[in-house]
């Protein structure tokens, strides 16, 4: 039994004809006979009474209708989900993002996402960028947003977009009332800042930049939370430099001020590259890639961190 015998069958019970159900479904009338007859044999009893004017069903034909119309419609279904799941508009795609992305560029294009998308699931897992890699590898997420460096070499990545450092400052201190600082300015300030072993490029990279103004930052404390930090901030045990899209997190008693040649930290979403051709995924980067908008080329003054 095929599904071109349902279909006979259909148009043949609806349209109590041979020959008007022959070209509805674009094919001669003894085609459809021998279709029917087939299917009659298959199922092992009557479907319809033929007379010389009109085609009727047998009782068993009126139940095998109800049947055969569900399996039509289940079967057209199933092809409209394999399409849509072809062009990444059903399922479901976890992402891995660094913690820091949930405060900037994550809610937009997460949300638009899934306006566009309604029928992919999406699962969020906020995760360092070793702990990415590590489920990328293991199939456990399908995406990760993270800073770069990418290490591992089996990993595919497309750059986002670029954000420089800002100087985040108690609301009262001297320094606030500037509309835009060197680096040098925070030379005699103490910092809080992530402890190395947790950003080793993003630390060592704004080490060098500090030791090219001459100096080797005082940091006085050390947290895992951006939030964390920018509370120390707050509560004026020292001075702080995140990415510029952390200036989106209002806190009582800080205030963010743009530095001169700031160095650049680039966002990447990365995949696994056996994943590269995955529906799912690439619509997700079109999303994010449209929400963002293409990296633009970091200023020339500033220095990109790897």
């Amino acid at each position: 039994m095929e599904l071109r015998h349902l279909r006979h069958f259909v148009a043949l019970a609806e349209e109590e004809h041979f020959g008007r159900a022959a070209e509805r479904v674009f094919v001669v009338q003894q085609a459809l006979s021998n279709s029917i007859r087939n299917l009659e044999e298959e199922v092992g009893v009557p479907l319809v009474l033929r007379t010389t004017r009109r085609v009727q069903l047998t009782p068993a034909g009126q139940e095998f209708l109800i049947g055969a119309r569900e399996t039509l419609a289940a079967a057209t279904q199933s092809i409209e989900r394999a399409r849509r799941a072809a062009r990444g508009e059903v399922g479901r795609l976890t992402v891995g993002f660094v913690s820091g992305l949930a405060f900037g560029g994550l809610p937009e294009i997460v949300r638009t996402f899934r306006e566009l998308y309604p029928n992919v699931s999406v699962d969020l897992r906020e995760q360092t960028a070793a702990e990415q890699e590590a489920a990328l590898r293991a199939g456990l997420i399908d995406v990760g947003l993270m800073l770069l460096p990418v290490r591992d070499p089996s990993l595919d990545s497309r750059p986002l977009w670029r954000q420089p450092l800002v100087a985040a400052l108690p609301a009262e201190h001297p320094l606030a009332r500037k509309r835009k600082l060197k680096i040098s300015d925070l030379a005699a300030e103490p910092f809080v800042f992530f402890p190395r072993h947790l950003r080793a490029t993003y630390f060592d990279q704004v080490m060098r930049w500090c030791a090219s103004a001459g100096f080797a930052p005082h940091v006085v404390q050390e947290a895992i939370e951006v939030p964390t930090l920018l509370s120390l901030v707050a509560a004026g045990v020292g001075v702080f430099l995140p990415i510029e899209f952390f200036s989106r997190l209002s806190l009582a008693g800080v205030v963010y001020r743009p530095l001169e040649q700031a160095p650049i930290v680039e966002i990447v979403s990365v995949w696994s590259r056996p994943q590269t051709k995955n529906p799912i995924i690439i619509a997700f980067l079109q999303v994010a890639e449209q929400v963002i908008g293409p990296p633009d080329q970091p200023p020339v003054d500033g220095e990109q961190i790897l």
